[in-house]
């Protein structure tokens, strides 16, 4: 999955902002305008929260009206979210415990949306940075109707979700016979399902790659 950049370069969006609570809507706003811009609106709720969490940080534990600078960055099919203060004092990873009494409610909730987050010393001071996984607006369209598609086809077969069962794995099962149908429904009319299975290769790859 790639991001629409501008200029054809790798997108980066800098956002210099001050620690204080008016300027926390404005940064969502420039947040979500960016992503908007690069094609992955569809995680701007997940991004802002992220912001948000990072910006009281700073105002909890730098100081309310210190300065910093939220950096965010495309990274093949994740988005890095980065925010630079010139505090040295880095929160620590190592257990909830050490979290809680260093970073609070706001790093762990980052931590659980999270694929991976981190801290680093820089020149000025450090940068706590989190990578989110995101999908491009288009797959993500893709997906909402292949997911409304398959639950309607689960009830007309009358496939039901074991308590014990994976939900994924009935969800696979479930779209494997959905597929097989429709390759006998083509069949039946005629036209040669090993070709459209072919076309639907070219477009799912085409999707990814888009």
């Amino acid at each position: 999955m790639a991001f629409r950049g501008h200029g054809g370069g790798s997108p980066r969006c800098v956002l210099p902002f001050e620690a204080v609570p008016g300027e926390f809507r404005l940064l969502r706003r420039a947040v979500r305008s960016t992503l908007g811009q690069w094609g992955v609106l569809s995680a701007a709720d997940e991004v802002e929260l992220v912001v948000t969490e990072f910006a009281t940080n700073v105002m909890k534990h730098v100081g309310e009206g210190a300065s910093a600078t939220l950096v965010l960055e495309p990274r093949g099919s994740r988005l890095r979210v980065g925010l630079h203060d010139k505090s040295p004092i880095v929160p620590k990873r190592d257990g909830v415990a050490d979290c809680e009494r260093e970073c609070g409610r706001g790093l762990r909730l980052v931590a659980s949306m999270s694929v991976d987050w981190g801290t680093l010393l820089t020149g000025t001071g450090k940068a706590v940075w989190c990578e989110v996984s995101v999908i491009a607006d288009a797959l993500s369209g893709r997906a909402q109707r292949a997911g409304t598609a398959s639950g309607e086809y689960r009830e007309l077969i009358g496939v039901r979700v074991p308590r014990q069962a994976s939900r994924s794995r009935v969800d696979q099962g479930t779209t494997a016979t959905l597929i097989a149908d429709l390759l006998v429904w083509l069949t039946l009319q005629g036209s040669d399902p090993d070709e459209a299975l072919c076309r639907a290769q070219q477009l799912y790859e085409a999707g990814e790659a888009a």
